[in-house]
């Protein structure tokens, strides 16, 4: 940090978000960040609304949104017209698909968990496990 200013050095920023450096110059380049001033050094100076948008950015991905659903979020966040409703939807769009995700991993698991038991787990060369997985359906 910088002693007459409210700003903050990437490698601060990062320890105060957990966002690695590598991920916060991607997020600058990919428009998601602003790009920060710069001090005299040349190194990046952030201010405290750049980390506020950083950790939105960070809770975004980390509940599944990709960066351009992120992006959008964000601008929608940022204008003057934007509505409750408007964030809500795009909250329950995304609650949707993961509850979809989690049906189709429980799926997953089911079917794995089927070959896992149907495995006797012995020395044999005959594995019931590959067997399941390379078996070609009847034409």
């Amino acid at each position: 940090m910088t002693s007459h200013r409210r700003e903050f050095y990437i490698g601060n920023v990062a320890k105060l978000t957990g966002v690695k450096i590598e991920t916060i110059r991607y997020y600058e380049k990919a428009g998601v960040l602003t790009s920060p001033a710069r001090g005299e050094n040349g190194y990046r100076l952030y201010t405290k609304a750049q980390i506020e948008r950083l950790m939105f950015v960070k809770r975004c991905r980390a509940l599944g949104f990709s960066l351009s659903q992120t992006l959008s979020l964000l601008n929608l966040a940022n204008s003057e017209g934007r509505t409750c409703k408007q964030i809500s939807q795009k909250a329950e769009k995304q609650l949707k698909d993961v509850r979809t995700k989690i049906e189709d991993l429980r799926r997953m698991e089911d079917v794995l968990a089927a070959y896992v038991d149907a495995c006797p787990r012995d020395a044999s060369i005959d594995c019931p496990i590959v067997t399941a997985l390379s078996d070609v359906p009847t034409l």
